[in-house]
């Protein structure tokens, strides 16, 4: 045929679970071309037959008008053989023998499916788990690749005839909708306890529904996990909640039903979201977003206490936008979990851990195969900080810079916020929120991610990667499997997380400013100033050091890091906590002590002098309530920078203490001059150390980074002075981002040796 043509396509990235192939095949279908597409283990193979210039229209429609959840990437293209093809065809799936797989995230309700569910007219009005090839669960319900319904949760469910036509029809949008399924086929709920039981998906959500009117609390199961609800405006209801739970203070996240023009409306009339806040809230990750309450506040007080701010979040499952639609207010949705633990996932388990807790359980029968809780995010000098990797959002897929590439490693990370991350070639994956090491239940869930990681991408680790701190549970862990252990010095890894998303600067100045991490000299470090590159990295200024007693005490009781700034200026620290002379007795003698120079046990002090939070129920609540009360202009304290008998520049925190102690000035005030003096400070250092070595940029990361008020004065002052700097983009700043670091890191260490070795050579 004249003019006939046959190219072979690739394509890469995300392109599985998004209803590429039926884009692949109308898109064929409406240039006039012949052929096939298939899956190959996380890529799509496309022949295609046509004109040239058919053919290239093609081309170019597979990246600029794939479907808005596809990341794809045009890999090759080359020319072959035409077959004569009749028709364009969608084949089934096949393996490769070296697959390049890319799972895809759990994805909010789409528009389309909200007016199915909300349609009396369509057959699936109100079915809790509507969801076609561009909504729904995906990395929670995969239980392996390719991404085929045999190879779901939903395997259990035999699609009818009706759901069945959809599926085989590849012009249809629930074209292999693997998670497909409706009222005569899918799963279906379940509300009560063990006593007595609603079956029935419009019947168990009426009754869910009257209890949460009635002021009850619930379990409720949803697409990565369990979440513990109760009405959002019952005071009463909240404060059992948090009794039950035994958390007295740390905040409550709240889920708020889409209403009004753009779908905020509900959201506004209880807080005052900026335009960036506002377009995170919409974001398809539905992350929970962070925003300052409203004048007009009139939720319970307890839900974030003393705080500012309250996270808020949209529905994004069918069964949240029918449980909000019908309770028509907002409702308090935390994890449903034991405090720090991964979040709960199955009837029994949830029913055996949360009894003392719930009044009632609203389950389904879709099994989740592994948990992914809420992302978290808050807005930080204009632009979303990842503050918890989770459902949505992990696993979230980066390249590793440069040109070096790594053999399979699990990079375990750290003992809190825990995240783990697998690297191969040139990609890391990063998985979801773990949480803290501290259970043997958070254990099995880290065991079991770096299990499924390795299995879904079809990638087994040769090495493991952790951090320094000879306590971590995740370190420990990776000394005992008899496999290659690279340990990582904690800062070291925050600092190379953040070189790692800014691959065009070359040498760097790194505030890693935290609240403890295991420090080269045996010390616990978090007010370190690193300058260098990943694998090369000098201590270039510090904080001057707090001698502290208690051990890991010191971070939920903050009165034992304002009593050592006290006792080390001379003062006698007149506290009214129990303890403290026993303390006081101890740190003379240097019982007990461990040396600390994080910014965070600064922040401990300053709010126990400030505030009078003594004791922390949560991680970071002091700091927290110090930055909520910060108001105003305030001039900063100078600090001095001396050199310590090392020679390492360190800033001493000295002077702070008579502004902190004065009762004679407003809290606000003092919490102020507190942030505004430690951001210039920290400028102070910046302009010291550019008159004595040579780097690109600063970078902010770490825990106490997640400040907006520290952060923001900051990087105003570092920016006025000349500086360009750099914060996290994808990966947190916090302890979360560290597995992503130490890949980074160890490529760095890699490229150093290499680099080393090659001069020597030379030489």
């Amino acid at each position: 045929m004249p003019g006939h043509a046959a190219r072979r396509i690739v394509v890469t990235g995300r392109v599985q679970g998004v209803g590429y192939r039926p884009f692949v095949y109308r898109t064929a279908h409406r240039i006039g071309l012949t052929g096939w597409v298939l899956n190959g283990s996380g890529k799509v193979f496309i022949h295609a037959e046509g004109t040239p210039a058919q053919i290239t229209a093609l081309e170019e429609a597979l990246t600029e008008l794939a479907p808005p959840l596809a990341l794809p990437g045009l890999e090759t293209s080359e020319e072959t053989p035409p077959k004569g093809y009749q028709t364009f065809e969608i084949r089934t799936s096949e393996a490769a023998e070296r697959p390049e797989i890319h799972i895809p995230p759990d994805l909010f309700t789409c528009n389309d499916c909200l007016q199915e569910l909300t349609d009396p007219e369509e057959r699936r009005y109100h079915y809790p788990f509507i969801n076609c090839t561009q909504c729904g669960p995906r990395y929670t319900l995969i239980t392996a690749m390719p991404y085929d319904r045999p190879n779901t949760s939903m395997a259990g469910f035999p699609l009818c005839d009706d759901c069945r036509r959809e599926y085989e029809s590849p012009l249809d949008r629930r074209f292999h909708a693997q998670p497909l399924a409706c009222e005569k086929c899918g799963p279906r709920l379940r509300f009560g306890s063990n006593q007595q039981w609603t079956i029935g998906n419009d019947e168990a959500l009426a009754a869910a529904v009257a209890a949460l009117a009635q002021g009850q609390i619930l379990a409720v199961k949803g697409v990565g996990g369990y979440h513990l609800v109760c009405d959002a405006a019952n005071e009463s209801a909240v404060m059992e909640l948090r009794q039950r739970k035994r958390r007295p203070h740390k905040p409550l996240a709240v889920m708020f039903p889409i209403a009004g023009e753009d779908g905020l409306a509900a959201v506004r009339e209880q807080t005052d979201p900026t335009d960036t806040e506002s377009k995170q809230i919409l974001d398809p990750a539905r992350p929970i977003v962070l925003v300052r309450k409203s004048g007009q506040y009139s939720l319970s007080a307890a839900i974030s206490d003393t705080l500012a701010e309250i996270g808020v979040f949209l529905p994004y499952s069918p069964l949240h936008h029918l449980l909000l639609g019908a309770f028509g207010a907002p409702l308090v949705a935390t994890s449903g979990n034991l405090s720090g633990e991964p979040v709960l996932t199955d009837a029994k388990t949830a029913e055996q851990r949360l009894s003392a807790i719930c009044d009632g359980f609203l389950h389904h029968n879709r099994p989740i195969v592994r948990p992914a809780d809420d992302p978290v995010v808050r807005i930080i000098a204009g632009h979303p900080q990842l503050i918890r990797p989770g459902r949505g959002i992990a696993p979230m897929e980066l390249e590793l810079p440069g040109t070096e590439t790594l053999e399979p490693t699990i990079a375990l990370g750290g003992h809190m916020k825990n995240t783990i991350a697998l690297a191969w070639d040139r990609r890391v994956v990063i998985s979801p929120h773990i949480g803290e090491l501290d259970s043997p239940r958070s254990l099995d869930v880290f065991s079991q991610v770096i299990d499924d990681l390795q299995a879904l991408y079809g990638v087994e680790a040769k090495r493991l990667i952790g951090d320094a701190h000879p306590g971590y549970a995740s370190s420990r862990w990776g000394q005992r499997q008899g496999m290659s252990f690279t340990p990582v010095f904690h800062h070291h890894a925050h600092a190379s997380a953040l070189a790692g998303e800014h691959a065009d600067i070359g040498t760097w100045l790194v505030f890693t400013w935290d609240g403890v991490g295991f420090g080269e000299d045996g010390t616990l470090w978090g007010g370190e100033a690193l300058a260098g590159r990943p694998g090369n990295w000098r201590r270039s200024a510090s904080i001057r050091p707090l001698r502290l007693v208690g051990g890991d005490r010191a971070g939920r009781e903050p009165w034992r890091s304002a009593a050592a700034m006290l006792w080390d200026c001379g003062d006698q620290a007149e506290l009214s906590v129990e303890g403290l002379a026993l303390a006081r007795a101890a740190w003379r003698a240097g019982t007990g002590v461990h040396t600390s120079s994080a910014v965070g046990r600064l922040f401990d002090a300053a709010a126990a002098l400030v505030t009078g939070r003594h004791y922390a129920s949560f991680e970071g609540q002091g700091p927290m309530e110090l930055e909520a009360i910060a108001r105003g202009e305030a001039e900063a304290v100078p600090l001095p920078l001396t050199r310590d008998a090392n020679g390492l520049p360190r800033t001493d925190w000295g002077p702070l203490l008579p502004v902190l102690q004065d009762t004679q000035r407003d809290t606000a005030l003092r919490a102020a001059i507190f942030h505004e003096s430690l951001a210039e400070a920290l400028l102070q250092q910046a302009l010291y150390l550019r008159e004595h070595t040579s780097f690109e940029a600063v970078g902010l990361t770490g825990g106490v980074f997640q400040n907006r008020r520290l952060t923001e004065s900051a990087i105003r002052r570092l920016r006025q002075a000349g500086f360009d700097v750099r914060m996290p983009v994808q990966v947190p700043a916090n302890d979360a981002g560290l597995c992503f670091g130490q890949v980074v890191e160890t490529l760095g260490v890699r490229a150093t040796i290499r680099a080393q070795d090659g001069v020597n050579r030379n030489a």
